[in-house]
């Protein structure tokens, strides 16, 4: 049995899909909403149940020796989310609670953090695991906040020998695209954003740039697709031969968002149209004009299934759900 935090979301729901397609058991922690969104992203799973986020430490002293492994994917993802309150509750503390347990039922975990983390990458893009290095890393927001300071929790804990669960890893997300992601409203990836533009428009509306050493549109971005994302988590989780650790996840190259909006248009069969628009107000000072995350890291600890390219990702969630009329994984 896998119980999945936020199994209902992005994606933990395509992590649930994987699970499925395994014969797994599987266990969602997560809320539904009153959308007609998220229980689509579960729809076609097959599932032992579904819990509420607060009832999960419960149900884990219930079946601790049925579990095979946890997938911690539950958050506030929301970069613009204030409530930080709120942000301690569901990113922070659940965190510590869910390595706690798992560290004590000597169970394998996989949690979630971010590329969100390393704020506007003055101080690089590594997946470094010191104290002295997440020490500098500046978040430009509260969700970023909220990853970077369970990362440095969870490094405490390994350099001062507390508890640890018997294999573990910290995936640090870069800019996922794919199925599922549709209950995200203006969270969505680029990718979902652009073919809505399109499809309604023919147009797009990108960013001017601010920063000289970018054109507009000129923006870049480690796009993954979350295909390679489950696929690493399954890895950490699963492969007994994974070493626990701190990783990024990335294609491991930047694009632009020009480059992505072209090749959108041409899945699409349209003609570029592109239109430039200022950056609002409320990301002036807080956006990220560039980001790229080594994967070194990751393949030196023994994950070598290739990378999906910008190409290859966006011809499979054009084609295989945004153009058909399901839609999800």
């Amino acid at each position: 049995m896998y119980v999945i935090t936020g199994g209902a979301g992005f994606i933990g729901s395509n992590i649930a899909a994987a699970l499925d397609q395994q014969g797994a058991d599987i266990v969602i922690s997560d809320w539904m909403g009153a959308s007609d969104f998220k229980w689509r992203n579960i729809a076609k799973r097959r599932l032992l149940d579904i819990i509420p986020p607060e009832a999960t430490g419960a149900f884990l002293d219930a079946n601790q020796e049925k579990i095979g492994g946890v997938f911690h994917m539950g958050a506030i993802s929301t970069t613009t989310e204030t409530d930080i309150d709120a942000i301690v509750r569901n990113n922070i503390r659940l965190s510590i609670d869910l390595w706690t347990w798992c560290s004590r039922a000597k169970i394998p975990l996989v949690y979630a953090s971010s590329a969100a983390t390393y704020g506007d990458g003055r101080e690089g893009f590594l997946d470094r695991f010191d104290a002295d290095y997440l020490s500098r890393l500046r978040p430009l927001n509260a969700y970023g906040w909220s990853k970077a300071l369970f990362d440095r929790w969870v490094q405490h804990a390994v350099a001062t020998g507390a508890p640890c669960p018997p294999r573990w890893a910290g995936l640090k997300f870069f800019n996922v695209y794919g199925p599922n992601e549709y209950h995200k409203g203006g969270q969505r990836s680029v990718a979902a954003q652009l073919h809505a533009q399109i499809r309604e428009s023919g147009r797009v509306r990108l960013f001017r740039s601010e920063n000289p050493d970018y054109p507009d549109g000129g923006q870049m971005r480690d796009f993954v697709w979350v295909g390679d994302c489950v696929r690493v988590a399954l890895w950490a989780l699963q492969q007994p031969s994974a070493q626990s650790g701190l990783y990024n996840v990335g294609s491991g190259t930047a694009r632009s968002f020009l480059e992505k909006a072209k090749i959108m248009f041409a899945e699409m069969g349209v003609a570029p149209d592109v239109e430039f628009i200022d950056l609002p107000a409320a990301l002036r000072g807080k956006y990220q004009y560039h980001t790229c995350g080594s994967i070194e890291k990751l393949r030196s600890a023994g994950y070598t299934p290739p990378s999906t390219s910008l190409e290859d990702g966006l011809r499979l969630y054009v084609r295989n759900y945004l153009e058909t009329a399901d839609g999800y994984q």
